[in-house]
């Protein structure tokens, strides 16, 4: 219970501290993109079965692969428009957030916070 509080909590709260640091003025637009990237785990229609709570994403989904991952990366450096480099960022802060529950679901930790390693 407390993991998917905190697995959501960062792919929808903490994104709005990504938006306010990105842009103060135009932050709640800026949400809005970073909350969209979350289209990326249209990627899990692929699997069998579509949801499987032990399984960690990060490397198994085609758009959670290392390769992906690598391209929103480089997609921060390298591209300059603000909106793309935006949808970037939200795609690596995704795969972020799923390693770390990758981290915490392979913890055995049921009731701490974070992971023992």
């Amino acid at each position: 219970m407390l993991q998917s509080l905190v697995h959501y909590s960062m792919h929808l709260l903490v994104i709005g501290a990504i938006a306010w640091f990105y842009d103060r003025e135009n932050w709640i637009k800026y949400w809005a993109i970073l909350a969209a990237t979350m289209i990326v785990d249209i990627d899990h229609l692929l699997a069998t079965p579509i949801f499987d709570p032990n399984r960690c994403g990060i490397g198994f989904h085609p758009l959670h692969s290392e390769i992906a991952i690598a391209a929103y990366f480089f997609g921060i450096i390298f591209i300059k428009h603000k909106i793309i480099r935006l949808i970037c960022i939200g795609l690596l802060f995704h795969m972020i957030t799923d390693f770390l529950d990758c981290l915490w679901t392979n913890s055995n930790c049921n009731s701490c916070i974070f992971p023992n390693f």
